[in-house]
């Protein structure tokens, strides 16, 4: 009996604390969201832009990325507004658009090149909300954004390089599909999707690299339905440096080395 009673008691108090915990990471989880940088709200929209502190300690880097989410978030509130006036019965059971822009620091390489994700979350009122991502990658040098031609010796469309990595894209995303269960080699038509050209290839970045200062290759970012279908999620593609080597100019040669650090993958 007192065994039963003790055993309960035991229950209860692992129950108890077991509840504690998840209230308390619940808790912990709401402190550590961080409070956008710029925020706009009305009857008719909700839209946030929100840096990651590893931004804000680039001073440059920060006001650049922070005028291009409040351009872009004036623009959406602007345009929700004006649906709210001409449409009010879309708004009528008190739904908005919601919309959120994050920007992340995803590597920095030869303490100059610095690889920013961006994601944009928005729900307007179709069947679900949607995620889509752009990147930056910026030259802390000449403090400006640029592409990463100046790593090749060329990226022409349909050109030599371009196919060489359209041909690992295409590889990497095969080979996660397949570690998902969503590989069907009858059904190829997101492969269509991408072409051997930088401006169509993908949102890409500068991997980071188990060797300091130095990039493992590109990474390149697929929102929801950009190569499979809504349910399937995200996906990212990566391209080592090896594939590169052939087509790298003297700076790419600089600042391309090292494997993919093992974390990356597995957050993957």
């Amino acid at each position: 009996m007192r065994n039963t009673s003790l055993a309960g008691f035991v229950g209860s108090a692992v129950l108890a604390a077991c509840l504690l915990s998840g209230m308390c990471n619940v808790s912990l989880a709401a402190e550590q969201k961080p409070k956008p940088d710029f925020a706009l709200k009305s009857r008719a929209a909700a839209i946030s832009v929100t840096l990651d502190k590893a931004i804000k300690t680039n001073i440059a880097l920060a006001d650049y990325l922070l005028a291009d989410g409040r351009k872009w978030a004036s623009s959406n509130f602007a345009e929700a507004n004006k649906q709210f006036r001409d449409s009010p019965e879309f708004f009528s059971d008190g739904r908005t658009w919601e919309m959120e822009r994050d920007y992340t620091l995803h590597s920095i390489v030869a303490n100059r090149y610095v690889s920013i994700l961006r994601s944009e979350y928005a729900f307007t009122g179709g069947a679900h909300p949607n995620r889509t991502f752009d990147t930056f990658v910026w030259d802390d040098q000449a403090k400006k954004a640029i592409s990463i031609r100046p790593f090749f010796t060329e990226l022409k469309d349909d050109g030599p390089a371009m196919t060489a990595v359209l041909k690992a894209v295409i590889a990497s995303l095969v080979e996660e599909k397949k570690t998902r269960g969503t590989y069907f080699p009858d059904d190829l038509g997101w492969q269509k999707y991408l072409e051997p050209k930088l401006l169509k290839i993908g949102p890409v970045l500068l991997a980071p690299s188990t060797e300091p200062g130095k990039s493992s290759g590109l990474e390149f970012q697929y929102g929801p339905y950009a190569v499979g279908a809504y349910v399937e999620g995200s996906y990212d593609a990566f391209v080592p440096w090896s594939v590169l080597k052939p087509f790298l100019s003297p700076e790419g040669l600089n600042i391309f080395g090292g494997e993919r650090p093992k974390s990356e993958k597995s957050e993957k």
